[in-house]
C-alpha cells in the first residue's frame, strides 16, 4: 500500500509529499559532530613489577575520579618520551643530557591554565627538578634520603639497647661485632652503595662527591677512610654486599641482616619484614671530620612532561599533576609508597599521622636533610656511566683486590675523563 492511500487524517499532508510537481528538494540536516573523546594519555616508567603494580593503583584511582584514560607503558632507553614520564634517580643523566625532549613543568601547567603555586615546596626536594632560575621543571614525586634501618629484635639478642642505634660509624663497628657473636652471618648490608657510600657519606662529611660544575672529587681523605673502614668490615664478615641496587633490601626483609643503609622510603616495605621489629636512625657519620656532621641528600623519582604535544593534551596531563598534588594523594604516597611529602603542610600532616603509628622515618629523614637536601646538585649516582665505574671500584676494595685510595683515585680519574668527553652528562640544571 502506498503512503498516499493512508487514512484521511494524514492523506492530505502526505499527498503534498507524494506530488512530484509540488515537492521542493529537502536540504539534508547538518550532521551533529560526536562529542570529542579525549585522546588516551600515556605514563611511561621503568619500574620493576612491584613498583609498576603500585603505580597502576594510582593511575586507576586517577582515571576513576577524573574520567580520564591514562595508560601505563614501559619507558626504555632511547624511546621517545611519553607525555608523562616517571624518571628514577639512576636515569636522571639521560633527562638532563636530552632536555630538549622534555617540556618544563611550570610552563606546561601555566599553558594548561593551571599554574603551580609551589612556594612551599620543601627546599630538600629541589635537586634535579628546578632550573637555574628556581622554576619547577618536574615534580619530585617520590624523593627520599638514606637512613639506617635496624632490627630491634637482633639488638636485643646481641645484648644491645634497641633504642640506641649507632650515631657514628666507629660506634657501629662495636655493635656489628656483638651482632656477629649473637649468630648473625650478616650484621650489616647496604642497598644503592654509590648513592649511600659515595654521594651521601661525602655530603655528610662536608666533602661533596662533585663540584657544582660536575668535577668529581670523591677521592679525598674522608672518603678514603670510610672505604678503607668498610674493607676491614668486609674481611671480618661484618658487612655483606649483595648487589648494586636494592638487592640487599630483600636480605633485611627476610631477617637475614640485622642492619641496612638504604632509602628512607623503604620503611613501607619493611613493616612486614620477617621477625623484624623495625628501628630507624640517621645515616651514621664520622665524628673526626672537620665541622661535624653535615646534611644528607634527597633524590628519587620525578615526573616529567614529554615535549611536542598539543595544548589540549597537556591540559589533560596537567590534571594528573594536580591529582598528585592534592593533600589526600600526597598523604597516600607517604603512607603507601614512603616518599617524602612535597609541601610543608603535607609534611606536618604526615608527621602527625605516622607518629601515631610510632613510625619516625619522616621525622628522622627531614632532620638528616636539615633543609639542605638539594645540594650539591651533581650526584655520582645519577650519572649512569660514572656510577658503573664507581661500583666496579667499590667492589674491588670490598673484595680485597685493591686498596681504597687507589680505587677512589681510579674512579675519579676515569669518571672525569668520561665527563670531559661527554660534558652533557654532568649538567646540574635542566633546561
Amino acid at each position: 500500500m502506498s503512503y498516499c492511500l493512508r487514512p484521511l487524517t494524514v492523506a492530505m499532508t502526505l499527498a503534498l509529499a507524494c506530488s512530484v510537481v509540488q515537492a521542493k528538494p529537502v536540504k539534508p540536516a547538518k550532521a551533529v559532530p560526536a562529542p570529542a573523546v579525549a585522546a588516551q594519555l600515556e605514563l611511561a616508567h621503568n619500574l620493576g613489577p612491584a613498583g609498576a603494580d603500585r603505580l597502576q593503583v594510582i593511575v586507576d584511582r586517577f582515571n576513576k575520579e577524573s574520567g580520564s584514560s591514562l595508560k601505563l607503558v614501559r619507558l626504555e632507553k632511547g624511546d621517545k618520551p611519553a607525555i608523562l614520564n616517571l624518571v628514577r634517580r639512576y636515569d636522571m643523566s639521560d633527562v638532563l643530557s636530552q632536555s630538549n625532549t622534555f617540556a618544563p613543568l611550570y610552563r606546561v601547567m601555566a599553558q594548561a591554565g593551571q599554574p603551580l603555586k609551589f612556594g612551599q615546596l620543601s627546599g630538600d626536594l629541589k635537586a634535579g627538578v628546578v632550573d637555574a632560575r628556581g622554576r619547577l621543571v618536574a615534580l619530585p614525586v617520590l624523593y627520599s634520603t638514606p637512613v639506617l634501618f635496624y632490627n630491634k629484635n637482633a639488638f636485643r639478642k646481641a645484648g644491645l639497647d634497641p633504642e640506641q642505634p649507632p650515631k657514628t660509624w666507629f660506634e657501629m663497628q662495636g655493635m656489628l661485632d656483638k651482632l656477629q657473636d649473637a649468630g648473625y652471618a650478616c650484621p650489616y648490608t647496604s642497598s644503592w652503595p654509590v648513592w649511600v657510600h659515595v654521594d651521601n657519606v661525602s655530603a655528610i662529611s662536608g666533602a661533596p662527591a662533585a663540584t657544582e660544575k660536575g668535577l668529581l672529587t670523591f677521592n679525598g681523605l674522608p672518603q678514603v677512610k670510610h672505604l678503607a673502614m668498610m674493607a676491614t668490615w668486609s674481611k671480618a664478615n661484618y658487612f655483606k654486599l649483595f648487589g648494586r641496587r636494592n638487592e640487599a633490601s630483600a636480605k633485611f626483609h627476610e631477617g637475614e641482616c640485622a642492619m641496612i643503609t638504604t632509602d628512607s622510603r623503604e620503611n613501607v616495605d619493611f613493616h612486614d619484614a620477617k621477625g623484624v621489629e623495625l628501628g630507624v636512625a640517621p645515616l651514621p657519620h664520622h665524628d673526626d671530620v672537620y665541622g661535624g656532621r653535615k646534611s644528607s641528600l634527597a633524590d628519587g623519582a620525578s615526573l616529567w612532561f614529554g615535549a611536542g604535544r598539543t595544548r589540549a593534551q597537556y591540559k589533560q596531563a596537567a590534571k594528573f599533576v594536580n591529582f598528585l598534588l592534592s593533600p589526600e594523594m600526597q598523604l597516600e604516597i607517604v603512607r603507601v609508597y614512603g616518599g617524602l611529602p612535597m609541601t610543608d603542610a603535607t609534611r606536618s600532616a604526615a608527621r602527625s599521622k605516622l607518629l601515631k603509628d610510632d613510625d619516625k622515618t619522616i621525622e628522622i629523614a627531614y632532620a638528616s636533610l636539615n633543609g639542605n637536601g638539594s645540594k650539591p646538585s651533581v650526584r655520582v649516582a645519577n650519572i649512569d656511566q660514572v656510577r658503573l665505574i664507581a661500583d666496579e671500584e667499590l667492589e674491588a676494595v670490598w673484595a680485597d683486590e685493591k686498596p681504597a685510595k687507589a680505587a677512589l683515585d681510579t674512579s675519579v680519574s676515569r669518571g672525569n675523563v668520561l665527563l670531559a668527553a661527554k660534558p652533557q652528562l654532568k649538567r646540574a640544571q635542566p633546561f
